[in-house]
C-alpha cells in the first residue's frame, strides 16, 4: 500500500510539475538548504527497476549528484573523475548515487562510457529535480537532446549541476551548486568536505 501511495504521488507530482513555470536560467534556481531533506520519491535504476530515494539514502551516508546527462561532456568528465575517486569515498563511509533526467537505457550508455560502478538513477519526468529545486528551463538549443535522452520524457528542464552531501536520514550536511556548467567541486575539495563531516 505504501509503494503504491508513493508511485501514486511521483505520478501526481510529475504531473504537477508539468504546469509549473520552471526559473527561467540556471541562476534564478531556489535550491534546499543544508539542514533541509532530500524529499522521498520513487524513481527508476539502469535497469529499469524502481529506486526508493529513502531507502537508497538509509544504506549509508551519501554523495548525491545532479548531473545534465550522458551528454555533456562536463557532467562525463565530473562523473569519470568521480569513479576514480569512489574507492577514498567509500573508504570514507560513503556511497555516490547519480541523477539525471537520462532514461535508464541511457544510463547503461554513461556507464560503460565513463566506467561508473556506483549508482545511477533516471529522474526523466523531473520529479526529485524539481523537488529539489534545482531545475530550470532549457535553452531552446538543448530541448531536442533532453528529449532524446530522456526518450521523449522530457524537454524543457535541466538541472543545475550539483552535489549534495547527504547523512542516513536525508538530512543535507554540505551541497555545492554552480550554475556555471563547466564548474564543479573537484574531488579534492570533495574529499576534505567528506574527511571534516566525518
Amino acid at each position: 500500500m505504501k509503494k503504491l501511495l508513493l508511485i501514486f504521488l511521483t505520478v501526481l507530482n510529475s504531473a504537477v510539475y508539468a504546469q509549473i513555470a520552471f526559473p527561467k536560467s540556471a541562476n534564478d534556481i531556489a535550491p534546499l538548504l543544508i539542514g533541509e531533506k532530500i524529499p522521498n520519491v520513487i524513481l527508476k535504476t539502469s535497469e529499469n527497476k524502481d529506486a526508493d530515494i529513502s531507502e537508497l539514502l538509509k544504506k549509508k551516508n551519501t554523495v548525491l549528484v545532479f548531473y545534465r546527462g550522458g551528454w555533456c561532456p562536463y557532467c562525463n568528465m565530473h562523473l569519470q573523475a568521480l569513479a576514480e575517486a569512489e574507492k577514498q569515498i567509500i573508504d570514507l563511509g560513503y556511497q555516490i548515487i547519480a541523477v539525471s533526467p537520462d532514461s535508464p537505457e541511457n544510463l547503461k550508455v554513461t556507464e560503460e562510457k565513463d566506467k561508473v560502478k556506483y549508482t545511477l538513477i533516471s529522474d526523466a519526468g523531473g520529479t526529485l529535480i524539481n523537488a529539489v529545486g534545482i531545475s530550470y528551463q532549457a535553452p531552446e538549443n538543448y530541448k531536442e537532446i533532453i528529449r532524446k535522452h530522456s526518450n521523449g520524457i522530457n524537454n524543457s528542464l535541466l538541472p543545475v549541476p550539483s552535489v549534495f552531501v547527504v547523512n542516513t536520514e536525508g538530512d543535507i550536511l554540505f551541497e555545492y551548486i554552480s550554475p556555471n556548467i563547466k564548474q564543479r567541486i573537484s574531488t579534492e575539495l570533495l574529499i576534505a568536505v567528506l574527511k571534516n563531516l566525518k
